[in-house]
C-alpha cells in the first residue's frame, strides 16, 4: 500500500469467504499463551542506538482489545494474531525462560552454572538487547556463556550482538554453537541471495503496511518483523553428527542434525537431565515457509 492509497473496506467476495472460515475452538490456547508470564517491557517500544524505532507492540493494541474478527481479516488469522499479541518474559520450566512478542522468533535463556545459555538471539541487536535487559531486570544479571543457533535463518542469529560480543567470543568467554553448514548457508541466503530474499520478505511479511484491521495484522511467526539489520558472530563449534553431546555451562545437551528441513542447516536438541526438547522451527504452530 503506497502512501497515496487509502485502506478499503472488505469486498463482498472477502466477506463471503471469511464467513465460511472455521477456527479452532480450544479456548485453552488463550490460557496456555499466558502461562508463566512474568513481566513485559515497560513501554512496549524498542529503539536502536540512534533512537530509531525497531519494534513497537503498541501498534497492535487493536488486536489486544479483543472482539470478533473484523470483516477485512480472515478469522483464523485474527485468532492467531490475538495469541501472538502476548509479549514479555515467560518462565517455561524450572531453569528456562523465554522473551516473546518483540520479534518474529523467541529468545530462550537457559540457566547454566555460571551464566546464561542463549538459544536463538532474535533478528536484530536491539530486540535481543531489550530481551536481555528485561530478563536482567527481573532475575538479575548473568553473563552469556554460550549462544546456540538452531538454524541458518536471520531471525535466529541476527541479534547475537545484543547478548554477547565478538571480543568475548574471541576471548573464550562465550561459545557459539551451530549445526554444520550454518555459515555456508547463512552467507548463501543472506549475501549471495540477499537482494532476492529481501524482496521476498517485503511481500511475505508486509513491513510497509500500517498496522490495523485494513493493513498489517500479523506475520504468522510474530506480530511484525523488527526494523534493523541483522548481525552475525561465526560459530566457534559445529555440531557434525546426530547424537553428538556437549556439556554447555554445566548443562548436558544431545543434538540431532536435521539438514534440508525448515532450513538448509538446522538441528534439534534434547536436555536429558531435565527432559527439555528444542525442535527449532521444525515444529511450530505455523507453516510460514510454505507459500513464499
Amino acid at each position: 500500500m503506497s502512501q497515496n492509497e487509502q485502506p478499503k473496506p472488505a469486498s463482498v467476495h472477502t466477506k463471503a469467504k471469511n464467513s465460511t472460515v472455521t477456527t479452532p475452538t480450544d479456548v485453552g490456547d488463550f490460557d496456555r499463551v499466558k502461562r508463566g508470564f512474568i513481566a513485559s517491557l515497560p513501554t512496549g517500544r524498542i529503539t536502536d542506538g540512534a533512537g530509531r524505532i525497531v519494534a513497537d507492540v503498541n501498534r497492535y493494541d487493536f488486536i489486544r482489545a479483543g472482539g470478533p474478527a473484523p470483516e477485512t481479516v480472515n478469522p483464523s488469522l485474527w485468532r492467531h494474531a490475538q495469541l501472538n499479541a502476548h509479549h514479555g518474559l515467560f518462565e517455561v520450566a524450572d531453569g528456562v525462560w523465554q522473551v516473546r512478542g518483540y520479534d518474529i522468533s523467541n529468545i530462550t535463556f537457559i540457566k547454566g552454572t555460571e551464566g546464561w545459555v542463549v538459544i536463538d538471539p532474535l533478528t536484530t541487536e536491539a530486540t535481543a538487547r531489550a530481551s536481555y535487559d528485561l530478563i536482567t531486570a527481573q532475575l538479575g544479571h548473568r553473563s552469556v556463556t554460550a549462544v546456540i543457533y538452531t538454524h541458518s535463518h536471520a531471525d535466529h542469529f541476527g541479534g547475537v550482538l545484543g547478548v554477547t560480543s565478538q571480543d568475548d567470543v574471541d576471548a573464550g568467554k562465550c561459545r557459539v554453537i551451530a549445526p554444520v553448514g550454518f555459515l555456508h548457508e547463512t552467507i548463501g541466503e543472506n549475501v549471495i541471495a540477499g537482494p532476492a530474499m529481501g524482496r521476498r520478505a517485503s511481500y511475505q511479511f508486509g513491513p510497509q503496511l500500517p498496522a490495523g484491521p485494513t493493513g498489517h495484522v500479523d506475520c504468522g511467526l510474530g506480530n511484525s518483523v523488527p526494523l534493523g539489520p541483522p548481525g552475525l558472530i561465526a560459530p566457534t563449534e559445529d555440531i557434525t553428527f546426530t547424537g553428538e553431546e556437549l556439556v554447555i555451562d554445566g548443562v548436558r545437551v544431545i543434538f540431532q542434525l536435521t539438514p534440508e528441513t525448515e532450513a538448509p542447516a538446522e538441528m534439534n536438541f534434547f536436555f536429558p537431565d531435565h527432559g527439555w526438547l528444542c525442535m527449532a522451527e521444525n515444529c511450530s504452530h505455523t507453516m510460514h515457509n510454505l507459500v513464499p
